[in-house]
């Protein structure tokens, strides 16, 4: 038999029967806004659970993308790999890593949702992204270029005027043309593959993507002579101006820096043990940016990439030699 029980609080005292509400409200707000109080930091999630979530590309190659067997890898990939470890180290206990597949328009809305811990993929920064997430160091850089068919003749921004340029929606290279050439026509597209396959098609002029994504497509693709990658100056500029200039960062919820503070120490390592030729590092660039690599670097972009790494380990103290 249920038994109803009334508390009377009219002959209490107001000071006591003001903190008995006060704990009554706290505790309401606290079982329907769980998030409201004391929520869990990504390090407590990863040292609780023993898994870091991690968001990254399915078609961004070669930061992060789907191999032939559906296995998400690439250059952030292994950045994510290096964030892994360096987190055992710290937490000192074993952690996985479980990778998630993201489009561009998820990234920020899984963050802030707490679906995933990390974003590591093909992401720049930019003064309104940094309103919702916050931003690691910068680990790789790239700029927005278009692609074209070898006989166009687009480059310019006065080339581009009432030209239909492929972007994907929410991404710095959408925001790059819509500045140098505010009268394109521009045509979105939720992935690459779709905007690479409607330019071969005829159906877009052009499609702007970071300037190595771009590189990487062009040097798989079956018709590669068919096509050319064009900058501020035409493809056949050297070495070539694009649109922007972006630096490649991790994104990770805001208000956990004691978790950022792990990924930028990863990141320095990694960028410090490959400018001072450690074989370790050297060989995780190589992999994917090396002669032999998934996508070949020309010099002038492989020179950027080693003085963006100098820049960030000049600004940060050295690793000591027994952490690399």
């Amino acid at each position: 038999m249920f038994v109803s029980t009334k508390i009377n609080l009219s002959c209490l005292p107001a000071f006591t029967k003001s903190k008995i509400y006060s704990a009554i409200f706290g505790l309401i707000l606290s079982v329907s806004l769980p998030g409201v109080a004391g929520a869990e930091t990504v390090m407590q999630k990863v040292a609780r659970t023993g898994v870091l979530t991690a968001g990254t590309s399915r078609d961004a190659l070669p930061f992060a993308y789907s191999d032939s067997q559906g296995k998400l890898i690439g250059y952030s990939v292994d950045m994510l790999t290096l964030i892994q470890k360096q987190l055992e180290k710290e937490l000192g206990k074993k952690i996985q890593l479980k990778l998630v597949g993201v489009t561009p328009a998820e990234r920020i809305p899984k963050i802030i949702n707490r679906q995933v811990d990390i974003i590591c993929d093909a992401s720049s920064f930019t003064w309104e992204r940094d309103k919702k997430v916050d931003f690691s160091i910068s680990y790789g850089v790239t700029g927005t270029q278009i692609l074209i068919k070898k006989d166009s003749n687009l480059g310019s921004p006065e080339s581009l005027i009432n030209k239909r340029v492929g972007v994907l929606a929410g991404t710095t290279n959408e925001e790059a043309i819509k500045q140098v050439q505010p009268q394109a026509k521009l045509v979105y597209f939720k992935a690459r593959a779709e905007g690479f396959a409607a330019l071969e098609q005829g159906k877009i002029d052009a499609f702007a993507s970071d300037s190595i994504i771009l590189e990487g497509w062009l040097q798989t693709a079956k018709n590669q002579d068919s096509f050319a990658i064009a900058s501020a100056g035409g493809y056949a500029i050297a070495p070539p101006r694009p649109y922007s200039r972006e630096g490649i960062a991790c994104m990770v919820p805001e208000n956990n820096s004691k978790f950022l503070d792990s990924v930028n120490y990863s990141l320095v390592k990694f960028m410090q043990g490959f400018v001072n030729d450690n074989p370790k590092y050297v060989a995780i660039f190589d992999r994917w940016f090396g002669s032999q690599g998934v996508v070949f670097l020309n010099r002038d972009l492989r020179d950027l990439a080693v003085e963006t790494m100098q820049l960030m380990i000049e600004f940060h103290e050295d690793i000591p030699q027994k952490d690399l």
